[in-house]
């Protein structure tokens, strides 16, 4: 009678068909039952396949909001939050050397991806709590104690957030993709390269839904004592799906393939490599004879087998060099273009897209675009007989993200030609709004130029030295006024004027604006064209009493929306729908007329809302993206079939190395370019890209491709020859056990 005690693994092998042939046989045997498996493929790669997504949703989710959790929450500017996105994502792709030494030579993959999932879980956690706006405001009236402590306390758990994640990620990172490989076996070529592009396919799932879920989140209101943009729940849902693809992974446990670290490889390596230097060194002397290769001068001191692994990795690190310029380019999507998007229209009709999840497009097109590649335009090109190796699609990729930044460069420059001027040092600038029904002629001092402001109209911002600017003179007819600038506190006036019948009324106003505003939001005041004085309400703000031609001070309004605007005019009230107004723009309300049957209002564009729509970025992340799935899916193919088995998560820590150096180079030319135009930026990553393009063409084209297995095996048949002909006797009994069984 069996047991009823089962196991739920054991209950699952019950109902699982189990893999056949003799590699799964002898795995079987070793770990006492038999393996499952599903339409041919183990089990185990579908709790890999669902913890890669929920990991990529928690690192993907965070990394969407981070560059506008820099900019918006810590207050940092565009250059510095650039130049720390790029620092954390650098240190997340260095850290993986630390990852494949761990798991290569002491804990092996399973233990050291569960290890570094706990601190990168916890890191994550700590992201949530340091973007708690409300843990320094202990007074509870909405706003920090001290705001030089609350920066400083923010910025220290920030980074020490980062810092953890950065361990975790990265340190998983060359386990996670190598740890799957290792569930298949060698005859299991065709099943191991599809379960790569499923494994892909899962990234950018989790990738895809994270970056529309996290910056819906962020852009919500929350808060204990006041109320801001909810950047806790943003980077607490990713923490939680990073605390779920830790149980996921250890609830598989028992159906992996655990392959035992075979040693500190990485240390024998970086010593063979330095014997074999210091070798060629002593022995540099015409009279000793000249060896095959530079790593041959390590023979005296290494085995055979090591050092032709060796040349194996060497090799295919050589041809790694130019690759990181790739992902220079690939990884400004969450910082350069994503600051691009915040100075466009989102406004999709039915949605109104946020900055961050522009970067969905990428995820949305890899979904589609590799099946597409994978079983139609591959096929299609081997049909052609054209030979379309792994290196000729890696180049083909590198050329098409070149292209994406030439797209984003011709973006830019129309986003450029929308956005307003502010004044430099040393200059102000003033605009003339006639609020009256006469022309108005104004002249200004001491620069003595002259205009003429047409009846209810408004001249636009006018730009002087601010030595050419003390003072403007008003006249209309006869009668004259005179309006004192003060360009000490501010360098951007308006001046309202009227001809009232008791003479020329005027206000002057200083804007107080530098820069467009921020986030979709638009700046909006009030000017009080009537006779009489007013108080004025615009949904739940209210700008206070106004005096005839007064302006009130701006106030930030959503982008996009309506608004009642209530007008409270000595006994008569009057409430009137705001007209929608666009994103990103400044807007001067006049009220001309308010009665019980009419409410007359004008409305002034200060500064331009965003114009350019979104819509014209799709093109860049098309290009980018087609050129990720030529060379991102078939740069983890190659990586894994031209790395030794002993050496697979190093040669997968230097492919991801290469993302490391990609954003350490962004750091580079950013900072050394100085140039003042962000197109121009585009321009030369592009031309960059361009020639290692060239470059790495010319490597791939006398690069000779290796199999691995078939070298160990060589190797391993010299061994068993060299064995044998040290002992004859031991080739005999094995030939005499054989004939016995």
């Amino acid at each position: 009678m069996a047991s009823s005690h089962l196991s739920p693994h054991s209950l699952l092998t019950l109902s699982i068909p189990s893999c056949s042939g003799k590699g799964w046989m002898e795995l079987a045997q070793a770990v006492g039952h038999s393996i499952p498996c599903c339409f041919g493929y183990p089990l185990s790669i579908f709790f890999i396949v669902i913890n890669e997504f929920c990991e990529r949703f928690s690192y993907y989710g965070m990394r969407a909001v981070l560059v506008l959790y820099f900019k918006y929450f810590l207050r940092w500017d565009d250059n510095f939050s650039t130049a720390i996105y790029h620092t954390f994502v650098a240190l997340c792709y260095l850290t993986p050397i630390l990852g494949a030494l761990i798991a290569d030579s002491w804990l092996g993959k399973f233990k050291t991806i569960v290890s570094l999932s706990i601190v990168y879980t916890i890191g994550q956690a700590v992201m949530a709590v340091s973007s708690i706006n409300d843990m320094t405001d202990q007074n509870r009236d909405g706003n920090p104690d001290n705001i030089a402590v609350h920066i400083l306390k923010m910025i220290a758990l920030s980074m020490t957030g980062l810092i953890l994640i950065a361990l975790g990620t990265g340190g998983i990172k060359p386990c996670v993709s190598a740890f799957g490989g290792d569930q298949f076996e060698e005859h299991q070529e065709k099943q191991r390269s599809r379960f790569f592009s499923i494994f892909y396919l899962s990234i950018n799932a989790g990738s895809l839904i994270s970056t529309i879920i996290t910056p819906i989140l962020r852009a919500q209101e929350c808060g204990i004592h006041s109320r801001q943009q909810c950047y806790p729940l943003a980077f607490g849902v990713p923490a939680a799906l990073m605390a779920v693809s830790l149980i996921v992974f250890i609830a598989g446990s028992g159906m992996y393939r655990k392959v035992q670290p075979q040693g500190n490889i990485m240390v024998q390596v970086c010593k063979c490599i330095g014997f074999a230097i210091k070798n060629r060194f002593r022995h540099r002397s015409k009279e000793y004879p000249k060896r095959e290769h530079w790593l041959d001068w390590a023979s005296e001191k290494y085995d055979k087998r090591l050092i032709a692994q060796t040349k194996m990795v060497l090799k295919v690190l050589f041809l790694y060099i130019p690759l990181p310029m790739f992902w220079a380019l690939f990884d400004q999507q969450g910082s350069r273009w994503t600051l691009q998007a915040t100075t466009m229209d989102g406004d999709f009709g039915a949605l109104q897209i946020q900055p961050d999840q522009m970067q969905t497009v990428n995820p949305i097109l890899i979904i589609i675009m590799v099946p597409v590649v994978d079983a139609v335009i591959y096929p299609l090109i081997q049909k052609c007989k054209i030979n379309f190796t792994p290196l000729r699609k890696i180049t083909v990729g590198m050329f098409l993200a070149g292209l994406a930044f030439i797209a984003a460069a011709l973006v830019q420059v129309q986003i450029d030609k929308t956005l307003p001027v502010f004044p430099a040092a040393g200059q102000t600038q003033i605009r003339i709004i006639n609020l009256g029904n006469s022309n108005a002629d104004v002249t200004f001092l001491p620069d003595l130029q002259n205009m003429t402001v047409l009846p209810m109209e408004s001249t636009n911002y006018r730009m002087f030295e601010t030595s050419q600017l003390k003072s403007v003179i008003i006249n209309f007819g006869n009668e004259n006024k005179s309006e004192i600038i003060d360009s000490t506190s501010s360098n951007t006036h308006t001046v309202t004027i009227k001809n009232a019948a008791t003479g020329i009324v005027s206000s002057l106003r200083s804007d107080n604006f530098t820069s467009k505003p921020e986030e979709g939001k638009n700046l909006i005041r009030f000017v009080n064209n009537l006779p009489q004085t007013v108080n004025i309400t615009m949904g739940d703000t209210d700008f206070g009493i106004l005096e005839e031609t007064s302006i009130s001070n701006y106030t930030l309004f959503p982008g996009g929306r309506t608004d009642d605007i209530v007008i409270v005019a000595d006994s008569t009230n009057c409430t009137v729908t705001s007209e929608a107004l666009g994103y990103g723009g400044a807007y001067t309300i006049i009220i001309n007329e308010c009665s019980e049957d009419v409410t007359q209002l004008r409305y002034v564009e200060d500064i331009q809302p965003n114009t350019v729509h979104m819509a014209w970025q799709i093109p860049q992340y098309f290009l980018l993206t087609c050129g990720e799935v030529v060379f991102s899916v078939t740069g983890l193919e190659f990586s894994y079939s031209q790395a030794p088995s002993n050496m697979k998560s190093v040669l997968q820590a230097g492919w991801l190395l290469t993302v490391a150096v990609g954003n350490i180079i962004v750091l580079i030319v950013a900072g050394a370019s100085k140039l003042s135009e962000q197109w121009a930026e585009y321009v030369l990553f592009a031309a960059l890209l361009f020639v290692v393009c060239i470059i790495f063409a010319v490597m791939a084209y006398f690069y000779t491709y290796t199999d691995p297995s078939e070298v160990e095996a060589q190797l391993d048949e010299e061994e068993k020859k060299k064995q044998i002909k040290q002992d004859p006797d031991l080739y005999g009994k094995e030939s005499e056990a054989v004939s016995r069984m």
